[in-house]
């Protein structure tokens, strides 16, 4: 098993460009639709605790699920496999591209994947958009947080805060009513 989960975040950590946010419909794809490791609920439970703690999202949720598959050392063998791939390919082309960062191919290639990674995010909205079975309310405030963060300029610091205390609110005063 310990190889299994190690080789699915080798994966995920190699074939992903653009980051965590881009990582999160093929982590998703793995642990949820082929392996069944977690549910969609548990998966959007990691993806809350992987926002909202420090470090890349990735990372993260790789400790999450290693984690509750096979304690400490699940959490290490996900975390290395998610992350030896990414230091590996970085290492070789931070080796390369001070030496060819000049380059008209380089620089073109560079600028053909930015679209790419754009997508792979907007997917990975899309999908958690979704799974989370938005109501008019949830969809209201995403909405209206999406404009604080980019309009407003509001540190998002401040948006997970107001919103975990809402939260907290919300389901404590929704407690006393039943």
């Amino acid at each position: 098993m310990l190889f299994e989960m190690f080789m699915t975040f080798v994966k995920v950590g190699a074939f992903t460009i653009g980051g965590g946010y881009a990582m999160l419909p093929i982590i998703q794809e793995e642990v949820v639709d082929r392996k069944n490791w977690v549910n969609e609920d548990d998966f959007l439970d990691a993806i809350a605790i992987s926002q909202g703690s420090p470090g890349p999202i990735a990372v993260n949720i790789s400790i999450y699920i290693g984690y509750k598959l096979e304690g400490i050392k699940g959490a290490i063998i996900c975390t290395l496999g998610t992350v030896l791939p990414s230091f590996l390919i970085i290492f070789i082309i931070a080796v390369a591209f001070f030496q060819y960062r000049t380059h008209t191919i380089i620089e073109r290639v560079f600028l053909g994947v930015r679209p790419a990674v754009v997508a792979l995010i907007a997917s990975a909205v899309y999908k958690l958009a979704k799974a989370a079975k938005f109501n008019n309310l949830r969809l209201l405030i995403s909405f209206l947080t999406v404009i604080a963060i980019v309009f407003l300029k509001v540190n998002p610091i401040y948006l997970i805060l107001i919103g975990g205390a809402g939260s907290i609110a919300y389901y404590k005063n929704k407690e006393k009513g039943q």
